[in-house]
């Protein structure tokens, strides 16, 4: 199965959310549909005491499906998390492509966000040589094996994506 997904890794307080928010903004108004999979390596709740739905999923439910004219929500309860690949077929086989935060040990193909005043080393080329990383975007210049973009130019990561992974050309 060909996953057309790509996962922005960096570490904490880097400023994946922040570029993944204009990327999104920039392909939506390109015309794309945009999934999106956020990786939480902690427990969360969308479902809260004194909601009829956490009553229904306290009481046992496993899957629980909360509907409104406008969206929907999937609280589902499993003993493991799901593999990316798993969640990909379940779940987004309406859109152009999916990205990814974080999912940093996949084998997805990652762009890496790097800001300087976070790091002076690379999650994906510093003591690890990650072959999945297509690119970087970054607040500096970096002499890299791969393409690098400006941080701040969402447009850039926008066209990188769109030419590999929505129209399929190199």
């Amino acid at each position: 199965m060909v996953i057309n997904a790509v996962s922005f890794v960096a570490k904490s307080g880097t400023g994946k959310t922040t570029l993944l928010e204009k990327v999104i903004t920039e392909l939506k108004g390109r015309g794309h549909r945009i999934g999106v999979v956020k990786h939480d390596a902690h427990r969360f709740d969308i479902d809260y005491p004194g909601k009829d739905s956490h009553r229904l999923t306290a009481a046992g439910a496993d899957t629980m499906l909360i509907v409104s004219p406008e969206k929907l929500a999937l609280i589902k309860q499993h003993a493991e998390a799901p593999s990316i690949e798993e969640l990909v077929a379940t779940y987004f086989t309406d859109v152009d492509l999916i990205l990814t935060e974080g999912f940093k040990k996949s084998g997805l193909p990652k762009i890496e966000v790097h800001r300087r005043e976070r790091s002076t080393t690379l999650l994906c080329r510093g003591e690890q040589h990650d072959p999945s990383l297509l690119a970087v975007a970054s607040n500096e210049p970096l002499e890299l094996d791969v393409p690098v973009f400006d941080i701040n130019n969402p447009g850039q990561v926008a066209d990188f994506l769109e030419k590999h992974f929505i129209h399929g050309t190199d």
